[in-house]
């Protein structure tokens, strides 16, 4: 099982309150955990959004930099579509 280096962004909505949004990332920091291991999280904090995204002006993003296998990535992503706090996320690897 190759493990490789990666960064998500997660995209949070401005309406949920900071425990759901907590909860929401700790399941997803679960998530990668279980295939990998999450090296850093940094949340960047309400930033305004170039345009309109289901009629909100801003999102909470947040970073984090994990290391996981494909399987990890997989469920990872299964698991942002079908949460309510995110607004959108996306994973991109980083050169080795």
């Amino acid at each position: 099982m190759k493990v490789n280096n990666y960064e998500a962004v997660v995209m949070f909505y401005p309406d949920f309150t900071d425990e759901d949004r907590n909860k929401a990332l700790d399941r997803l920091k679960d998530v990668l955990d279980k295939h990998g291991s999450v090296k850093n999280v940094d949340e960047w904090g309400m930033r305004k959004l170039a345009y309109l995204i289901e009629y909100k002006s801003e999102a909470y993003y947040v970073l984090i930099d994990f290391e996981s296998d494909t399987d990890g990535i997989n469920e990872f992503d299964r698991i942002a579509k079908i949460m309510d706090p995110v607004m959108r996320h996306m994973i991109v690897r980083k050169d080795d």
